[in-house]
């Protein structure tokens, strides 16, 4: 079997097992040989090794079958990032019965030396790839300061934010920039997710203190994603000692989250209060000028690759003007026009990006809606549409008919007398005042700018 046979039956596995679990798990395989009926591939830690035996095993000795190869077991090697004080590499197999054979010993290795327990890295996620603007400046000053090494003021450092604004490129950076400067230290990068799994199979094999010795080792533990683990009882009980046994220790934990920490539903009060020890840090959505940072960085990564295509003068700034939700629909939309512009030896236009990224620019122009906004509003502030629309004047009803009005008048096309319209036949002064008044106690009141802030990124999403 050759790396070519290896590549065909890639491109078959991205579409049985889905983009994301291929991008995740098959993408970082590297093939290394095939003797005897047994195709190695190399991994960069065991629990990738594993989790691709118990997952995908199967079906990657199907598609060989397919392709005509003789492969009678998979085996996994480990190939750390970074220097281990282990004398070998541990190693996974699974064979066509499916069964995964016990790994190699390791020669010597101790917990402490352990370097299998985390997830792979992705070596574009690096902080010179990392473009800095206002929204994120704060996050990545941070970031970089855990980055550094030796104590900070600040543990844990929780980074929070929507899909695609930066959080697991930073997480990333900091291991990477962290195993550059000490690679004696023990980094550990994981999804909660992964924790979770990590944990269940130390249950069923009966392995918790081996569990708890890895984890509780690390010098620097990273845990992406963290509201995965909301609701889960005893992921959360092991993860609160965890996290205790490490800050007692006085070692780093970094998290993120799509939400802060006190918005995470299902979230036991003791980690979220232990969470918001530290520092938390909103990346917000990004703005014009940082989008269009990140495309220009971009461009300067493609022409290494594509010389020869050129880009007309306008296209970065319309996709920066148009996609504005997502960092990474954005990076993809570029990558589709010059693989387009590659494949048809064109140079990239305004009208071939108009033309080709249809579906993008549909999906990014959606509108928000007056009653998407009111229904939002009411759901966050637990009122009643009736009263949002009612006469009443409580400062309990005021202030979200006051921010609906304000969020009507920003997302919306709306005049002020179609906004009060809307709101129980207002006058076109009174939608005027509570703009005002919004933008007032925004600047005064730290919860209502909060408030102002998440309801519109719910409203934008």
């Amino acid at each position: 079997m050759t790396n070519d046979t290896w590549g065909q039956a890639r491109e078959t596995l991205q579409t049985t097992i889905g983009k994301n679990n291929y991008q995740t798990w098959i993408e970082p395989l590297t093939f290394i040989s095939c003797d005897g009926g047994v195709a190695e591939f190399g991994v960069q830690t065991s629990f990738q090794g594993d989790w691709v035996s118990r997952n995908f095993g199967d079906e990657i000795l199907r598609q060989f079958d397919k392709l005509g190869e003789s492969v009678d077991r998979l085996k996994f090697s480990v190939q750390s990032n970074r220097p281990v004080k282990t004398a070998a590499p541990a190693t996974t197999t699974i064979s066509k019965s499916g069964q995964t054979a016990a790994p190699k010993p390791v020669q010597a290795a101790t917990p402490s030396d352990d370097p299998v327990i985390g997830a792979p890295l992705d070596k574009r996620f690096t902080f010179d790839r990392f473009v800095v603007g206002k929204p994120n400046e704060l996050a990545h000053a941070a970031s970089r300061r855990v980055a550094e090494g030796g104590p900070v003021s600040f543990n844990p450092l929780f980074l929070y934010g929507g899909v695609g604004l930066g959080k697991t490129h930073l997480m990333h950076a900091i291991a990477w920039e962290l195993q550059t400067r000490s690679p004696e230290l023990k980094v550990v990068y994981l999804s909660a997710e992964q924790f979770m799994y990590r944990f269940i199979q130390a249950l069923r094999d009966r392995q918790m203190m081996d569990f708890k010795s890895l984890f509780r080792s690390v010098d620097v533990l990273m845990v992406d994603d963290v509201q995965f683990i909301a609701g889960k009882d005893s992921t959360q009980d092991e993860f609160f000692h965890t996290f205790n046994a490490l800050i007692d220790q006085q070692k780093q934990i970094i998290i993120s989250a799509d939400r802060a920490p006190g918005e995470i539903d299902g979230l036991e009060e003791r980690i979220r209060s232990r969470l918001q020890w530290g520092l938390v840090v909103d990346l917000h959505p990004t703005d014009y000028e940082l989008r269009l940072g990140i495309l220009q960085q971009k461009v300067e990564q493609y022409r290494a690759q594509y010389q020869e295509l050129k880009i007309t003068d306008g296209v970065l700034e319309f996709l920066a003007h148009r996609i504005s939700n997502n960092v990474r629909v954005l990076e993809g939309a570029l990558t589709r026009l010059f693989a387009l512009a590659s494949l048809v030896g064109r140079e990239i236009t305004l009208e071939m990006a108009q033309e080709s990224l249809a579906d993008i620019l549909r999906q990014s122009d959606r509108k928000v809606t007056m009653d998407e906004i009111m229904r939002k509003t009411c759901d966050y502030y637990n009122v009643r549409m009736s009263d949002l629309l009612s006469p009443k004047r409580s400062r309990n009803i005021a202030r979200p008919r006051q921010m609906a009005m304000w969020l009507a008048k920003l997302l919306t096309q709306r005049s002020y007398p179609e906004i009060g319209k809307r709101f129980g036949n207002r006058d076109h002064t009174t939608v005027i005042h509570a703009v005002r008044k919004i933008d007032e106690l925004k600047a005064q009141d730290s919860q209502v700018a909060e408030d102002a802030e998440l309801l519109r990124r719910m409203l934008e999403a």
